[in-house]
């Protein structure tokens, strides 16, 4: 939201074209303001966050930086983090009814702590034990993916996304395969895929908003100062083309 305002401030006060962007930057300094005492109170809760992920020494260090970089790491033991963790928790102090993200980091800590904690210091004390299963989740992700792909059953997140485009072609040669991909025209093929790409385009948005807001307000303002051009919606064959040559 600051990213945005920040987009939207260079916008001049005058009337016509520009009331509604101005109209739109009052309205996101009003909520960056109202919302200010809950940002502070979420960003101190993501930095103790991180003071829990420092007790917890995770995420671990690859076995070949801490075979050319040793430190402490890697002698820890499991009795040292379990003190750590219950020294961060005695110093957590909470001076106010709107600290709500960090009331509920520390109840969700404490529970989790008292429940689970013996549990979570085993990969500290013996080798080769890893933090967490990411790694073999991935890989059995991974499996169930192309095992799908392969048997023809329920389609991964993946497919379903582009769903509308799937095709099945059942062929006993590549080239019996490549005679059946050319018999599609290629006017209805481009036609389809121009579809597609349109499609995808708010999604797209979105996802460069969410990565990049100040650029892509930025742009947006750029568009709607061009004369002639659309601030909302605009759709240029340059950006079909980009959008038909990604993934």
């Amino acid at each position: 939201m600051e990213a945005i305002a920040e987009g939207l401030r260079p916008i001049p006060e005058s009337p016509g074209e520009n009331a509604y962007l101005r109209l739109l930057s009052h309205r996101v300094e009003r909520v960056l303001a109202k919302n200010r005492t809950v940002a502070e109170d979420l960003k101190a809760a993501h930095e103790k966050l991180g003071e829990i992920a420092h007790c917890l020494h995770y995420p671990a260090k690859p076995p070949s930086e801490e075979r050319t970089q040793p430190g402490k790491d890697a002698k820890v033991s499991g009795r040292q983090v379990a003190q750590a963790i219950e020294k961060l928790i005695g110093a957590f102090r909470m001076d106010g009814s709107v600290q709500r993200a960090q009331i509920r980091l520390l109840d969700g800590l404490k529970k989790r702590w008292k429940l689970y904690g013996p549990e979570l210091l085993h990969c500290y004390d013996i080798p080769g034990l890893p933090q967490d299963n990411l790694q073999l989740e991935s890989w059995f992700g991974h499996i169930r993916r192309h095992q799908r792909r392969i048997s023809g059953r329920k389609s991964t997140r993946e497919l379903q996304d582009f769903g509308q485009a799937q095709i099945l072609f059942v062929a006993s040669s590549f080239e019996e395969l490549h005679e059946q991909i050319q018999a599609v025209p290629r006017k209805a093929y481009r036609a389809h895929r121009e579809r597609l790409a349109k499609a995808e385009l708010p999604r797209q948005f979105l996802h460069r908003l969410h990565h990049d807001p100040l650029k892509t307000i930025q742009a947006l303002v750029s568009q709607h100062s061009t004369p002639g051009q659309a601030w909302v919606g605009c759709i240029t064959p340059a950006a079909i083309q980009q959008v038909l040559h990604t993934d």
